[in-house]
């Protein structure tokens, strides 16, 4: 089998391909830099006096370098009908070559062409962050058959498929463990470095990697609708979406062409008139102006900006939908929270657990989880969770087990009675006067309080707690010294809000709060804050998420949450967003640096020409060099 033959078996690239495509990826900037060379070629024979080689070389220049972007620009006016900033460029190179200054004109386009290689280098580099995921998902499968293992191209497996995954693997498709433990590094898709532990009945996704076991994982999407996919596809449509000034930037470079060209058109005849300046000299300043009028660098103020941001989200687990809601961001004056799922973990934990005298927690705990085993409720498969991590023995199983709708449930185990359930259910006075009234203390922590009757007495009470997320407390203080309001809204209770709204440190809370209440309290927040964000957890909470400027939602590995908000957190850790405003700041910072300092620098150079005091060579590397100077300025968000 030949070299090239073997290449291609192992679906590796073939040596000259990947010429081509570095070729292919650089080509601006190999342009440029040959156009460089032959200005300086053309320079040196000037000066030994070979005129006409001289002139050869530079046209040589102009083509090479100039021909990406006069390309550009011509397709761009026949498309829009409309003249841009490229053919301002070519329009002032040429120019320069009329009336002799072909060292001038070249170095025009040597810069431009340089500016616009930088232009690409950026958008290439915010791009990078895409094109390193897409190869994080593998290209093979280990798929297990009930003839062995076989090696299979990622796209042939199917929904129901069991494949093998060993130490050191990448997870090639979304998926449900089905036989051994590991530990996954999901940086690909949280942007957390911390690794995961995962076993039977637990999730994986496309792209992650398989750390130190090795797993059966049974696929639950084909490919192409895998989480990883998914993503890949939100940032790439988010770095096409432009944001609101980058729309009025585009809008207002059409119609200042048109007056820079009408401008300087005026230009070459009427300071003939007015100043006595020569022919050659009314034309030279009229093709001086062309080049430092020309909005170059105010047309590269913001997308590369905007690009660099999203990138940057993007590798920290923060994924946004376009740059109007990045832009919109800074602005945001209040913030409301959902409670379940959002400040806290969605999930009851048993916080504590009060046994009468002359009974041992274990024996208590041992009857009420064995009881409890039999139902699906979160309290009852909270308080199994607990007691599994108390107990050094196994579960009993009931003589015979009864559910009492809407009161809690009935159990007979060794002859006795065992009552597990509300207030009422047990008996609402015993239950208030029991370990002294502590019940209502409890209440007023917001916790859900469950009594345990055994035989014609109170035996225990647990309280449970849906306990507020660490990570919380200190995000929503991160908030308040940005000087952003806080609100939790939910469903619960007075006192349960309460208790919820003082642990997380939110400054308000609205109560018993509907759905529908959401959408109305959001509107209330939007005329009195102006710009306001929503945090839920998907799809229960769109119609808030729709209904404010900004909507987040808590992903942690959930494709819901990618097509109900504007702004995703793919760990649901709520100090991204003070993290995600912060960067939305910079961006904005950073956009209006470029934005100032791009006008300054034209009206700068447009007053010098005036006054006679700007040669050709000073105009264009004054206004080309501003224009690589707000590129770099940009990639600083790529940090």
């Amino acid at each position: 089998m030949s070299a090239q033959a073997q290449l291609l078996k192992s679906n590796k690239p073939i040596p000259h391909e990947n010429l081509w495509k570095k070729l292919k990826v650089n080509g601006e900037l190999i342009a440029a830099l040959a156009s460089g060379v032959l200005i300086l070629l053309g320079w040196l024979f000037d000066k030994s006096g070979y005129g006409t080689m001289s002139v050869i070389v530079y046209m040589l220049a102009f083509v090479i370098g100039g021909f990406a972007k006069a390309k550009e620009g011509i397709e761009d006016t026949i498309k829009n009908k409309e003249l841009n900033v490229e053919m301002l460029m070519i329009m002032a190179a040429v120019g320069s070559a009329i009336i002799g200054y072909w060292t001038e004109g070249a170095i025009l386009i040597f810069i431009f062409a340089m500016s616009g290689a930088l232009e690409t280098y950026t958008m290439n580099k915010s791009h990078k962050e895409i094109s390193s995921l897409m190869e994080m998902q593998p290209e093979e499968a280990l798929r297990i058959t009930d003839y062995g293992e076989e090696h299979v191209h990622v796209s042939e497996l199917t929904v129901g498929d069991l494949i093998l995954i060993k130490p050191g693997e990448r997870v090639p498709s979304d998926g449900e463990i089905t036989k051994g433990r590991t530990t996954l590094d999901e940086a690909a898709i949280t942007g957390e470095s911390v690794p995961v532990s995962k076993s039977n009945h637990d999730e994986v996704f496309a792209g992650t990697v398989n750390l130190n076991g090795s797993i059966t994982v049974r696929i639950t999407k084909p490919s192409h609708e895998t989480l990883f996919h998914k993503i890949i596809e939100l940032v790439q449509s988010a770095q096409s979406e432009k944001s609101p000034s980058q729309l009025f930037i585009e809008r207002f470079e059409g119609q200042y062409v048109k007056i820079v060209l009408a401008v300087v058109f005026v230009m070459m005849f009427l300071p003939h008139y007015l100043l006595g300046w020569s022919w050659t000299e009314s034309f030279y300043r009229a093709m001086i102006l062309l080049v430092v009028a020309s909005p170059c660098a105010l047309v590269a103020s913001i997308m590369p900006a905007s690009l660099s941001a999203i990138s940057n989200g993007a590798r920290h687990g923060i994924l946004f939908k376009g740059g109007v809601h990045l832009e919109q961001l800074s602005a945001i004056k209040a913030i409301a929270f959902d409670k379940t799922g959002t400040l806290t973990k969605g999930k009851p934990e048993v916080t504590d657990l009060i046994v009468q005298d002359g009974l041992t927690e274990e024996e208590v705990l041992l009857a009420t989880a064995s009881i409890e085993s039999h139902s699906n409720h979160p309290l009852a498969n909270a308080i199994v969770k607990y007691a599994k991590g108390k107990l050094s023995i196994p579960l009993i199983h009931p003589d015979s087990i009864e559910d009492v709708a809407g009161w809690g449930v009935k159990a007979v185990i060794d002859h006795k009675e065992w009552k597990i359930g509300k207030a009422s259910y047990v008996g609402k006075e015993m239950a208030e006067a029991f370990a002294n009234g502590t019940a209502k203390k409890f209440a007023s922590e917001g916790k859900t309080i469950v009594f345990v009757q055994r035989g014609e007495e109170l035996a225990a009470m647990i309280a449970l707690k849906d306990m507020v997320r660490e990570e919380a407390k200190l995000a929503i203080d991160q908030l308040k010294e940005q000087g952003v309001y806080t609100i939790m809204l939910t469903g619960d209770s007075e006192k349960t809000a309460q208790a919820i709204a003082a642990e997380s440190h939110v400054r308000d809370h609205i109560a018993e709060c509907l759905p529908e209440n959401k959408v109305d309290h959001l509107k209330k927040l939007k005329k009195k804050y102006g710009n306001v964000a929503m945090v839920g957890d998907g799809i229960n909470d769109a119609p808030a998420l729709a209904t404010a400027n900004v909507g987040i939602s808590m992903g942690e590995g959930t494709d819901v949450a990618l097509e109900t908000a504007d702004i995703v957190l793919m760990k649901n850790d709520l100090s991204r967003i003070s993290e995600a405003i912060r960067l939305s700041q910079r961006m904005n910072r950073i956009i209006k640096q470029n934005v100032i300092f791009s006008i300054g620098v034209i009206i700068l150079l447009i007053l010098s020409n005036f006054l006679q005091m700007l040669d050709l060579p000073f105009g264009v590397i004054g206004h080309e060099g501003s224009t690589i100077l707000v590129i770099l300025n940009s990639l600083r968000l790529l940090r």
